[in-house]
C-alpha cells in the first residue's frame, strides 16, 4: 500500500521542490489507481497536472514490480512532451508511431523483458491489424496500467471525436479486472462524461474538479472585418508583457496574420499541421515550440495544431483571431494561458467569416453517404484491391475525403473493408451509414456554435459562462473579465490610420503560385506526359492577386465574374502587383488561359492588362475540347486528367520572349501547368503565371 507521504515525496523529487504539495484531487486519483487498481475518468482543468497523476502512478507501480504502462495519446507532439516528462521521473519511455517502424521489434522485445516503463502509441495504431497481431497481443500480458489521454475523443459528442478511438473501447472491455485504467480530459461536459463512463464500464470512478482559471482575464471583442482585427493586434500585442498565441481557423489566416505582425515589427511565426516537409515536419514545429517556450518570439500564430500537450507555464495571452467551433474548443485553447503566472489574458475576437468557416468544419466532420458508396463501389469492382491513389483515379473525391471514408469503414463493427499492405479490399459485410446519428451530431455541433456566439455577446461573467457550459460546479463571478470589470482588460482604442494601413496590407498581400514539377501518372495519355516535368517545360513562380472569397480584392473579382467584365481597379491592382513582384526576366508579351464557357471574360482582362503594361497581347492558347469545370474535380489526378487534350497552342501567335500567362481563378494550378508546358513546347520564353484569385485548397490544418 502506497501512502500519501510516499507519493508526495516522489512528487517533490519530480518537480525539484521540497515544499511541493499535490493539487486538490491528485492524490485521490493516484490512490485509486495504485492502491485499488480502479478505472478512473479524471476531468480536470488544463494545467491542473493530469500527466503528473499517470506518471507518478507509473513510477509507484513499477517500483512495486508491476508491468508496463501503455499510454494512448492523440498527437506526436504531445507524445514528445510526455516522453520528456516521463524521463524526468527516471522512467524509461518509448513510443511506437509511424516514424519509427524499424524500431518496433526491438521496442516490443524490451517491453516483454520488462525494460520499458512507459510505452506511448497513437489511437491510429489500432487501425492496423498487423500492429495488433504482431505488436500489441504479444505484450498484452505485460501491460498493467492503461492511460487514455484526451479521452473526450472516445465520445461521439466530444469536440475532437476520432473513429480510431472506437477500437480502444473494445480493448478496454477485454482488459482483465486487475489492470488499472485512467482516462483523462479537460474538455468534457456532462454529455461527454456520461458517454465515456458508459464505454469505460459501470465500475468506473468519476473524479472531477472545478474548471475555472483564476489567473485568466477574459474578454470578447467583436470586430467583423479583418482589417480592424489586424489593427487591434498591432496595437495590443506590444502592450502585453510576455509571449503568447494567436489562434486562427485556417492555415491561410495563420500565414496572413504572421506576415502582418512581422510587417509591424512584432516577432511572430506561423504554426500549423503541415509546417515543414516529410520527416522534417515535427522538427520544424518543435523548433517553433521551443522558441515560444524560451520567449524568443512574441507570438506564435497557430491553427488548432498547437493545443493538446503544449505546456508553457508563463504563457501570457491567448488571442483568437476567429471564433472556434465550440465552447469546449475555446476552453481547451484559452486554457494554455496563465498556468504558472498570476495574470494572463484570453481574448476572443469574432469576425464576419466565422459562420462560413465553422459550417465548413461541421459539413466535413463526417463523410457523405454518396461518398461512402462511391468508395465501396470502387472496391467492389476491383479485382485485387485498390491503393488510395487507385481510389482517387476512380472516384472524384478529395484525398482527405477518401481517407475519412476509409477510416469510418475500417473501425465499423463487421467492417465492410480490410487492408493488406497498402491496398484496401471489399469484404462480404454489408454496411449502411448511420445517417440519423450523423444528423444528430451535426445538429449538436450547430448548437455548440450558437453557444460560442452567445459567449461573444453575453453580459454575464465570461468565466462563469465557460464553467456553466462545461457543466462545472456553480462558481461565483470571476471579477476579472470584461463583463465583471465593465471595461476590457486589454482596452485598445482603434485608430482609423492603423485600420487603413491594415486594409492596404491585405490588398497588397498577393499569393505566390509555385510551379508544379511532376506529371501525375496516367493522367495525360493524350499529351504523352509522364514522370518529372522537365525544367525547360516548367512555369516560373507566379502570383495571385487574392484568395477567392477572402477579403482584399476577392469581392471585386467575384463581382467581375458575375458581371462578365473585370473592373479597371483590378487592372491597376495587377499592374502594381507586377511592379512589387518584379519578375525576372520581365514579361515581354501576354496571353491567357481560355474558356469555352466565358469566352470573352479572361481575354478581355488580359488585353487590357497588356495595354497598361505596354506589351502586346497574343491569343496563343485555345480550348479545343469542353471539359468538366475544374472546381468540380476533387483531387489532383481528376483535375489533371480532366485537362488531358483540352488545350492547343497556335505557334504563329507565340513570341520567344517571357510571357505573362493570365487566368481569373485557379485551384489546382493544372490549367496553368498544362498551358504553360504547351507554350514552352511551342517556343515561348519563360512562362510567368498571373491570376486574380486562388481558390485555396487545404487550408484548415
Amino acid at each position: 500500500m502506497v501512502t500519501h507521504s510516499e507519493a508526495r515525496s516522489l512528487l517533490r523529487d519530480a518537480v525539484g521542490n521540497n515544499a511541493a504539495e499535490f493539487m486538490k484531487g491528485q492524490w485521490n486519483a493516484i490512490d485509486a489507481i495504485v492502491n485499488e487498481r480502479r478505472r478512473v475518468l479524471l476531468v480536470q482543468r488544463t494545467g491542473w497536472g493530469k500527466s503528473m497523476v499517470y506518471f507518478l502512478s507509473t513510477k509507484l507501480l513499477r517500483d512495486s514490480g508491476v508491468g508496463t504502462t501503455l499510454i494512448i495519446s492523440p498527437l506526436l507532439a504531445l507524445m514528445r512532451d510526455q516522453m520528456a516528462a516521463a524521463r524526468r521521473l527516471s522512467l524509461t519511455a518509448e513510443t511506437i508511431n509511424s516514424t519509427n517502424t524499424d524500431e518496433w521489434p526491438q521496442i516490443m522485445a524490451r517491453v516483454r523483458f520488462g525494460e520499458i516503463d512507459v510505452l506511448l502509441i497513437s489511437p491510429e495504431r489500432f487501425e492496423n491489424p498487423a500492429f495488433i497481431d504482431e505488436c500489441l497481443l504479444p505484450i498484452a500480458d505485460n501491460i498493467e496500467f492503461l492511460v487514455v489521454d484526451e479521452a473526450h475523443c472516445i465520445s461521439d459528442w466530444g469536440h475532437d471525436f476520432r473513429p480510431s478511438y472506437q477500437r480502444i473501447n473494445r480493448l478496454i472491455r477485454e482488459l482483465p479486472s486487475n489492470v488499472a485504467v485512467l482516462a483523462t480530459t479537460a474538455t468534457a461536459n456532462e454529455r461527454v462524461v456520461e458517454d465515456v463512463l458508459l464505454q469505460l464500464g459501470a465500475d468506473t470512478e468519476l473524479q472531477r474538479g472545478p474548471l475555472t482559471r483564476d489567473s485568466i482575464a477574459l474578454q470578447a471583442t467583436n470586430l467583423p472585418d479583418r482589417a480592424s482585427r489586424l489593427a487591434w493586434l498591432a496595437l495590443a500585442l506590444p502592450q502585453l508583457e510576455g509571449s503568447g498565441i494567436v489562434y486562427t481557423s485556417t492555415v491561410r489566416d495563420a500565414k496572413a496574420v504572421t506576415a502582418w505582425l512581422k510587417d509591424q515589427n512584432i516577432l511572430a511565426e506561423a504554426y500549423y499541421g503541415a509546417l515543414g516537409k516529410g520527416a522534417e515536419r515535427d522538427d520544424a514545429r518543435e523548433v517553433l515550440e521551443k522558441r515560444l517556450l524560451n520567449n524568443d518570439i512574441k507570438v506564435l500564430v497557430s491553427t488548432n495544431a498547437l493545443g493538446m500537450g503544449f505546456d508553457k507555464p508563463d504563457l501570457a495571452f491567448v488571442v483568437h483571431f476567429q471564433a472556434p467551433q465550440s465552447i469546449v474548443h475555446y476552453y481547451q485553447q484559452v486554457g494554455r494561458a496563465g498556468r504558472g503566472i498570476e495574470s494572463a489574458y484570453g481574448i476572443l475576437m469574432s469576425g464576419a467569416e466565422d459562420d462560413d468557416i465553422v459550417q465548413h468544419f461541421i459539413d466535413g466532420a463526417f463523410p457523405d453517404r454518396r461518398d461512402v458508396n462511391k468508395v465501396l463501389d470502387a472496391l467492389d469492382e476491383a479485382d485485387d484491391g485498390l491503393s488510395v491513389n487507385d481510389i482517387l483515379k476512380r472516384v472524384n473525391l478529395q484525398f482527405g475525403q477518401v481517407e475519412q471514408v476509409l477510416k469510418l469503414l475500417s473501425v465499423a463493427d463487421s467492417s465492410p473493408i480490410s487492408k493488406r499492405g497498402s491496398r484496401w479490399y471489399r469484404t462480404a459485410n454489408r454496411f449502411v451509414i448511420d445517417e440519423p446519428r450523423i444528423q444528430r451530431l451535426a445538429a449538436q455541433r450547430n448548437a455548440e456554435w450558437a453557444r460560442v456566439k452567445d459567449y461573444a455577446s453575453t453580459k454575464a461573467c465570461l468565466m462563469s459562462f465557460l464553467s456553466d457550459e462545461l457543466d462545472g460546479p456553480p462558481v461565483a463571478e470571476c471579477g476579472r473579465c470584461e463583463n465583471c470589470l465593465g471595461v476590457p482588460p486589454v482596452n485598445i482604442i482603434l485608430d482609423r490610420q492603423k485600420i487603413n494601413e491594415a486594409a492596404r496590407f491585405i490588398r497588397r498581400s498577393e499569393v505566390t503560385l509555385h510551379p508544379r514539377k511532376q506529371w501525375i501518372s496516367g493522367a495525360f495519355e493524350n499529351y504523352g506526359w509522364r514522370g518529372n516535368i522537365r525544367p525547360e517545360f516548367q512555369n516560373y513562380e507566379g502570383r495571385s492577386l487574392s484568395i477567392w472569397r477572402d477579403s482584399g480584392w476577392s469581392p471585386l473579382v467575384e463581382a467581375g465574374k458575375q458581371q462578365g467584365r473585370f473592373s479597371d481597379e483590378l487592372i491597376q491592382a495587377c499592374r502594381e502587383m507586377v511592379d512589387r513582384w518584379g519578375p525576372n526576366p520581365p514579361p515581354e508579351w501576354v496571353t491567357c488561359v481560355p474558356s469555352l464557357r466565358s469566352q470573352a471574360l479572361v481575354p478581355d482582362f488580359a488585353r487590357r492588362l497588356a495595354d497598361v503594361l505596354k506589351i502586346p497581347f497574343r491569343p496563343a492558347v485555345s480550348k479545343v475540347q469542353e471539359t468538366q469545370r475544374q472546381i468540380s474535380m476533387k483531387n489532383s489526378w481528376q483535375q489533371a486528367h480532366n485537362l488531358d487534350g483540352a488545350f492547343a497552342v497556335d505557334g504563329d501567335e507565340v513570341e520567344s520572349g517571357p510571357v505573362l500567362l493570365v487566368d481569373d481563378v485557379v485551384d489546382s494550378r493544372w490549367s496553368l501547368t498544362v498551358t504553360g508546358a504547351l507554350l514552352l513546347e511551342a517556343g515561348s520564353g519563360p512562362v510567368l503565371p498571373l491570376v486574380l484569385a486562388q481558390a485555396s485548397a487545404s487550408n484548415t490544418g
